[in-house]
């Protein structure tokens, strides 16, 4: 397989591009893009201008080989996600397939210093020339309305929250993440709501999709896992504290020097390091970053990174298998956390807890947590916040900070500037 990158000579930012794929694609009866918005492959943006997305395929592809490119060189591969119906023990679906991909013989991939590059597989995609012309086309926006988000009533979030404290007390687990799911109404163009939040929000792990099945928009922080080679890497979130403006500066520090939100991080971090341990190089997983305090939409996270070295026989499938679904988003022991969601949430997530990225035969793999992540199906949209639960947890407090993680969220669907 042959990997190619040419600079474009037009200058292009991937939301103006992201803007004028979209409404080209709609206004033809295309699929529409698929883009990697944030830190993506050491890129700001990773775009595929049409994307075929099918629920089809199997639950994770892979490639007999990879392929030697240039550093940095993403070339394609397949766009897609896994959602947490695929772990759920109930057997309970959401909305959306329990999967999609599609394949992308080319992309978009900014650099960082701002260049767009046309990059493709095996020769795939148009020519140069065509795209700089596409590109340079006058964007005409494309527009969507959501109703207010209705939520559950706190006090069932809160009974889940002490069921949960009660099977900690009891010893049958350590953490466990519980989570609820808010709804509304959704009309017009899921790609311009993607649009409208990468802009005002800012995330580091963006990425959308959409098909005929519906549509995911997620505005995600965290990292789920890279693998590039045989380097793996994955990067937790653990521990939350609301900051809605300067009033909340100083909840860095005191997200900090939480004991509950600490030992929340350094029990996933431990998960994490137990999952990568099952298929690396014995005595190659580390961390090298522990309780990292950085800013989010509306709220302060910790997080910690552990980092290994994949055995030479592991596939891709098989470091999905040791791994998903996140450990941030289950508990610990995972399987004993997974039977408990199950029994205390009162539907399936769906994506959201799931995964989403980009599998690439040039460049590796990454996928985020589908977190701050909403999904649009036939009129509705939907959107799953929670926390981890310890034996500290406070049931007022754990609502709150659902409602915490979601406000930016709310505000985007309201056309609120933030």
């Amino acid at each position: 397989m042959r990997v190619t990158s040419r600079a474009l000579r037009t200058n292009v930012t991937p939301a103006r591009a992201f803007s004028v794929l979209a409404h080209h694609n709609a206004s033809r009866g295309l699929p529409p893009p698929a883009m990697l918005s944030g830190e993506w492959f050491g890129s700001p943006a990773v775009i595929a201008p049409s994307l075929q997305v099918s629920s089809g395929t199997p639950s994770f592809p892979s490639f007999p080989a990879p392929v030697d490119a240039p550093p940095g060189v993403v070339g394609g591969g397949w766009f897609g996600y896994l959602s947490y119906d695929l772990a759920d023990p109930s057997g309970r679906r959401g909305a959306l397939p329990p999967s999609a991909w599609g394949w992308a013989d080319h992309v978009l991939r900014w650099s960082a210093s701002g260049t767009c590059h046309l990059e493709s597989l095996d020769g795939g995609g148009p020519s140069v020339s065509t795209m700089e012309s596409l590109l340079t086309a006058p964007p005409t926006p494309l527009s969507w309305s959501a109703g207010p988000l209705r939520r559950p009533l706190p006090s069932e979030h809160r009974d889940a929250v002490k069921a949960c404290v009660h099977a900690i007390e009891a010893g049958e687990l350590f953490q466990a993440n519980i989570c609820s799911r808010f709804t509304g109404s959704f009309s017009g163009s899921p790609a311009a709501l993607f649009a409208s939040g990468v802009s005002s929000l800012s995330p580091r792990r963006a990425s959308f999709l959409s098909g005929s099945w519906g549509s995911v928009v997620s505005f995600s922080p965290e990292l789920f896992l890279a693998r590039h080679g045989r380097a793996v890497r994955s990067t937790p979130i653990k521990g939350t504290l609301p900051r809605r403006g300067p009033q909340d500066d100083g909840n860095a520090l005191l997200l900090r020097q939480s004991a509950k939100d600490v030992a929340e991080n350094v029990m996933i971090t431990d998960l994490v390091r137990n999952d990568l341990g099952r298929v690396c190089e014995v005595g190659s997983v580390t961390v090298p970053s522990l309780l990292k305090v950085r800013p989010a939409p509306g709220v302060w996270h910790l997080d910690s990174t552990v980092t290994g070295v994949l055995r030479p026989s592991v596939s891709d499938s098989s470091l999905l298998d040791a791994t998903f679904p996140p450990g941030s988003v289950t508990g610990a022991p995972k399987i004993r956390a997974l039977d408990l969601i199950a029994s205390l949430e009162p539907c399936g997530r769906g994506v959201y807890t799931g995964a989403i990225g980009l599998v690439s035969p040039a460049a590796g793999l990454e996928l985020n947590v589908a977190i701050r992540t909403f999904e649009i199906a036939a009129g509705t949209i939907s959107l799953g916040v929670g926390g981890g639960i310890t034996a500290d947890s406070d049931p007022e407090a754990e609502w709150q900070e659902c409602l915490h993680k979601a406000a930016p969220l709310e505000r985007l669907l309201a056309g609120v500037e933030q």
